[in-house]
């Protein structure tokens, strides 16, 4: 099985490495970057962590290594800069990545693709104009958004995250939409009071303009190189859980041909059916606006 992390020497793209090499799956992993001293660094230390899993091999390559993946990973960006929405990365983020799958498609590649480069919604919906690749093929990264919703629960209610089950749908980013009555706790079902929803809120609405604040110059790579893996896993083992992930949306939730957010299930041939979650009115106005933006900013791509 073999899975190309491209920006695999960045934060997202090694922790996603390091995270694949803990399971048993029997990965042969390329880490593909524009920055070869760090690509040899990161493979001379995460060879010795081999023996601590079920991994065949981690290796350096480049961009033609991808043609024969069965998975591809991006978390390739421009360098990070003080902002207060993922969107200021849209352009840039276009133009980087037309020079990775317009060599896929030229090449008849025949993978999975899981976009972890963001904004993932509007890149994702550009993407699959592009290249045409069907949706089962081309899945965006937003687990992210559940675990911060999961936390911020746990936060206002005082009890473990790991207690904690819920759903977000829509975009990743400011468009959203948490499923307050999906909400369960040890599988029992909680209705949180208005001032714990406002904690909660607080958390997932709030998480990514104070991490940016920092200006630590890093992403989540932790959370997200740890979610990473857990898709691929999904996607190479196959699951029945419903998985959160971004992708086109053939009339679910009243959308078609926009990306967003939603509990899916994955098998090796990547999407293999959506779960469509009941969404009240509000919920479902939400998600139609947050639609309407992801369409605008994918037609504002010009590369």
């Amino acid at each position: 099985m073999k899975v190309v992390l491209i920006g695999g020497a960045g934060g997202i793209g090694s922790s996603v490495a390091f995270n694949l090499l803990r399971t048993q799956t029997p990965y042969d992993i390329v880490i593909v970057d524009n920055r070869d001293n760090m690509i040899t660094s990161h493979v001379m230390d995460l060879q010795d962590a081999l023996s601590l899993g079920g991994a065949h091999t981690i290796r350096g390559g480049d961009a033609s290594d991808a043609l024969d993946a069965d998975v591809v990973v991006v978390s390739a960006g421009v360098p990070l800069i003080l902002n207060t929405s993922r969107d200021i990365f849209l352009h840039a983020n276009a133009e980087l990545l037309a020079g990775i799958v317009d060599p896929l498609v030229a090449g008849g590649w025949k993978g999975v693709f899981i976009l972890m480069t963001n904004p993932v919604d509007p890149l994702l919906t550009w993407i699959s104009r592009r290249t045409g690749w069907s949706r089962d093929r081309l899945l965006g990264y937003t687990l992210n958004d559940t675990q911060r919703f999961r936390t911020g629960i746990a936060q206002a209610l005082d009890v473990a995250p790991q207690t904690v089950s819920c759903v977000i749908v829509g975009e990743h980013g400011a468009g959203q939409v948490p499923l307050f009555g999906s909400v369960r706790v040890n599988g029992s079902p909680v209705t949180l009071t208005a001032d714990q929803r406002d904690v909660a809120l607080d958390y997932i609405d709030n998480w990514y303009l104070r991490h940016v604040a920092l200006d630590s110059n890093r992403t989540s790579t932790w959370s997200s190189g740890l979610g990473g893996s857990l898709m691929v896993e999904a996607i190479v083992h196959g699951s029945e859980t419903p998985f959160p992930a971004s992708i086109i949306l053939k009339g679910e939730y009243g959308v078609t041909d926009v990306s967003s957010s939603s509990p899916c299930i994955l098998g090796p041939s990547g999407l293999v059916r959506v779960v469509e979650e009941p969404l009240t009115d509000a919920e479902r106005e939400q998600f139609a606006a947050a639609a309407v933006k992801i369409t605008q900013l994918a037609d504002s791509i010009a590369v």
